[in-house]
């Protein structure tokens, strides 16, 4: 009768133990599901407050190179270099650049801010020496006794990716004496130009491949984009 008792007891004390592991081992489940979740919270809130510094750090960047840019722009067209003028200039800028800074910079993909800025720094005064040879090849065509001004409709699709680089190239063309962007249709430029000569200078593509290395379209990647951009990738890694 003892031994049975004793027996009993025994089995008792075991389902006991049995059942304050399973309960000790869900509390420890329980334990590390919730863990698990808050650490999941955590980096969640931990990302999002990056993201949104990283987006606001790279607003306020478009905003100062934009703002830059249009200021250049107001000083080189004016010609006025006294305060009212370079004041009212930089107030005109901010303010256009306030409504628009995320225009310019909307698709880059690779490289910074200041580089783009730079490039198109660069751009303008080889752009300027386009203008002033098309400004005397005009004017030879339109002086010369025999006047061999055969004028037509150029279409070519353009390489150019971005709808920034679009509008610069269309600019950049209508700019230029001679020529004039009249539309673009996915991607396709119809430019009117005053001779063949012209409508041949379009179609070599240094205007677009120019435009294009200004804002690393990855069709014309050149070997100094590589280079440019060489210390941010040895930054990554």
């Amino acid at each position: 009768m003892e031994v049975t008792l004793l027996i009993k007891a025994t089995d008792n004390a075991f389902k006991m133990m049995e059942e304050a592991r399973e309960q000790a081992t869900g509390i420890l489940d329980a334990a590390v599901d919730f863990t698990a979740e808050m650490r999941h919270i955590h980096n969640k809130r931990v990302h999002t407050i990056f993201r949104s510094t990283y987006e606001t750090r790279h607003r306020t960047q478009n905003f100062i190179v934009t703002s830059v840019l249009l200021f250049v722009f107001w000083v080189v067209l004016s010609g006025r270099f006294d305060g009212f003028h370079l004041a009212f200039g930089a107030f005109c800028s901010l303010l256009v650049a306030r409504m628009s800074f995320d225009l310019l910079f909307a698709n880059i993909r690779i490289g910074d801010h200041w580089l783009v800025m730079v490039r198109f720094l660069a751009y303008i005064p080889w752009h300027i020496y386009q203008i002033f040879k098309a400004n005397i090849y005009v004017a030879y065509l339109t002086l010369s006794p025999k006047p061999s001004i055969d004028p037509g409709i150029v279409k070519f699709k353009t390489k150019l990716e971005t709808d920034i680089s679009w509008v610069i190239l269309a600019h950049s063309i209508t700019l230029t004496p001679g020529t004039i962007t009249m539309d673009i249709r996915d991607g396709e430029f119809y430019v009117h130009a005053l001779d063949k000569r012209m409508a041949q200078d379009l179609n070599t593509g240094e205007m677009e491949d120019r435009v294009a290395h200004i804002f690393m379209e990855a069709d014309h990647m050149y070997v100094q984009d590589a280079l440019d951009v060489a210390h941010i990738y040895g930054e990554i890694q």
